[in-house]
């Protein structure tokens, strides 16, 4: 039988009834709440189950299903997407292993390397949006990249980069800002992808997980080790509720892209905005690259309204149906200032040198009606 399509596998995989003499059928998996199993027999686990660390039934069912989507042999769930990267970085990273950063990355990423500095673990920064190729030392041990970044949705070719890094280092991809419906990084040569699970794969921004998804059986032996030993595991609720909102995946981020690219055009013709950052407009630097890599644009815009701080808190705070949060990726439109909030971590000067402005909005378009978004939109920018 030939490889069912991705929103087939959303909805069955991982989740196959058992119909078996003694089985229920459960059309959706069960959530499995205890945490320690009973066996018959001193030397054999029941089904391989013995504490719910190291391995559970729910879980189980959700991380093939996000091996699944990302195209992996393996998925492995976390509490949170914060948990997964560092147990990457735990259980592949030595003291005087050096990592190589795109230089646009989410704040918090940002922070847990700079707290690797006193395991003796340093990273640099490149930007891989100009260039795949950086400075190859032995040290360099791993490559992390998001693309598109957070916040400026800068791209890197993920299959050069490979190239470049070759045998010497992991490359690391991040694929929140798109989910596996929109790219797969590993089909693109990475060999590690991380997620943070509470954005587009749960999308109902009512669950805090991340996960980890790899093609190569070293890595996830040494991930699985550490998951069990750090124990910043998904719970059976979290991994239910993940289940459940991932089988409408393909659907919403197919609303997600087409409102976005609507806003997009909308807000590019604004005369209160200055520059508008979408991998889906023709004015993308790495335009071509979308449509080489991306199987869609996402629901993530960047924009800069004219003006600075004042201006972008007057129009945010004039928002109506967009909520002011952070986050992302929900069916809920949300909107944020990240020079103020998601990056606010990051040292003013290091985020003006990437170009996080003060007049910088990022956008997580939900799957509302464009319309009514877009009339919202008009309305704030009114104000300033």
């Amino acid at each position: 039988m030939k490889k069912r399509n991705f929103s087939t596998r959303a909805i069955h995989d991982g989740e196959t009834p058992k119909l078996g003499e003694g089985q229920s059928g459960d059309v959706v998996s069960p959530i499995h709440l205890s945490t320690t199993f009973a066996r018959k027999h001193l030397e054999t686990p029941t089904g391989g189950y013995e504490y719910s660390r190291s391995g559970n039934p729910t879980r189980e069912a959700y991380e093939k299903k996000l091996a699944s989507l990302e195209n992996a042999a393996y998925g492995l769930a976390f509490s949170s997407g914060l948990a997964a990267e560092s147990t990457v970085l735990f259980s592949l990273l030595s003291q005087g292993d050096e990592i190589v950063g795109f230089d646009d990355l989410y704040g918090g990423t940002r922070r847990l390397f700079n707290a690797l500095k006193k395991f003796g673990i340093q990273t640099s920064y490149t930007d891989f949006a100009a260039s795949p190729e950086y400075e190859k030392r032995k040290s360099v041990k791993m490559v992390w990249l998001e693309t598109p970044s957070n916040p400026l949705l800068k791209l890197a070719d993920i299959e050069a980069v490979k190239r470049h890094a070759g045998d010497d280092a992991i490359v690391v991809v991040d694929n929140t800002f798109l989910s596996p419906r929109f790219q797969n990084p590993l089909d693109l040569g990475a060999d590690v992808v991380v997620h943070s699970i509470s954005k587009y794969i749960g999308g109902h921004s009512d669950v805090i997980g991340g996960a980890v998804m790899t093609n190569r059986p070293d890595l996830y032996e040494k991930i699985k080790f550490h998951q069990n030993a750090l124990g910043a595991i998904a719970s059976p609720f979290d991994s239910y509720l993940v289940m459940r909102g991932v089988k409408t995946l393909s659907a919403r981020m197919e609303k997600h892209a087409s409102n976005a690219m609507q806003i997009a055009r909308y807000l590019q013709n604004h005369q209160k905005v200055e520059e508008v950052i979408y991998p889906g407009l023709e004015t993308h630097p790495q335009y071509a690259l979308a449509l080489k890599q991306m199987k869609g644009f996402g629901g993530m815009i960047a924009f800069k309204v004219k003006g600075g701080y004042g201006e972008s808190k007057r129009f945010l705070e004039s928002l109506q149906i967009i909520s002011l949060a952070e986050s992302l990726g929900g069916v809920e439109s949300l909107i944020e200032h990240p020079a103020s909030m998601t990056h606010a971590s990051i040292s003013k000067e290091d985020r003006e040198s990437i170009g996080i402005t003060d007049n910088l909005i990022r956008f997580s378009v939900g799957i509302e009606d464009a319309e009514d978004l877009i009339a919202d939109l008009e309305e704030a920018l009114s104000s300033i």
